[in-house]
């Protein structure tokens, strides 16, 4: 006789039963979503960074803030200071050098000589210390004289040399003056500026 087998009864929980497809893409597509929109404790959601973002980049205003200006640079680089005498014995050497090379590349040209006399009277301005301000037009057409014996005709002799300055001095006034002027400017521009700075330093401790 056959004998049928008889199913053990199961005591355990039912397993449910599988999803249709519809329910398994709508509950992946929540999770995606969870998964994508974290939300952060002290705002909105944070999204993490892609893999192409290369890190944090800095603004060009930030950087433009960084950089140094050129300014202010150029004000901190720290100038010469000359007393009277070194701002005289300057501004003597540097146009005897001038007078010099006037006469072997420029062939003794007194409109070289006075256009290159300017700028060397701005830098003894500018270069002679605060206490001497007074000394740079002082020393400007004494050093100019000075130069000008190397470029002069000394054929005459002594004689011959001193009436070869005084005429160069009498033809080439218009810049001995100017050279004069600019470096009086300059030094008066310092005197102010120096005035001011003491009598601020005094409110100041006051």
């Amino acid at each position: 006789m056959e004998q049928h087998r008889t199913r053990p009864p199961q005591h355990g929980p039912r397993r449910s039963a599988p999803l249709p497809p519809q329910g398994r893409r709508s509950g992946a597509a929540s999770v995606r979503s969870g998964t994508a929109a974290r939300p952060s404790p002290s705002g909105p959601p944070v999204r993490s960074a892609g893999r192409g973002s290369g890190g944090p980049q800095r603004s060009p205003s930030a950087a433009r803030r960084n950089a140094p200006a050129v300014g202010q640079a150029v004000r901190q680089l720290p100038g010469p200071r000359l007393t009277g005498l070194g701002g005289g014995l300057f501004c003597a050497a540097v146009m005897l050098t001038i007078g010099c090379v006037d006469q072997l590349l420029f062939d003794s040209s007194l409109t070289v000589y006075g256009v290159l006399f300017l700028p060397v009277c701005m830098l003894t301005a500018l270069w002679v210390r605060g206490g001497d301000l007074v000394i740079a037009p002082i020393v400007v057409p004494i050093a100019f004289a000075v130069g000008l014996l190397t470029v002069v005709d000394g054929s005459g002799g002594l004689s011959g040399r001193l009436v070869a300055l005084v005429t160069a001095l009498a033809t080439q006034a218009g810049w001995l003056y100017g050279g004069t002027l600019v470096a009086g400017v300059i030094a008066t521009v310092r005197r102010v500026r120096v005035m001011r700075r003491r009598v601020a330093q005094r409110r100041r401790t006051a």
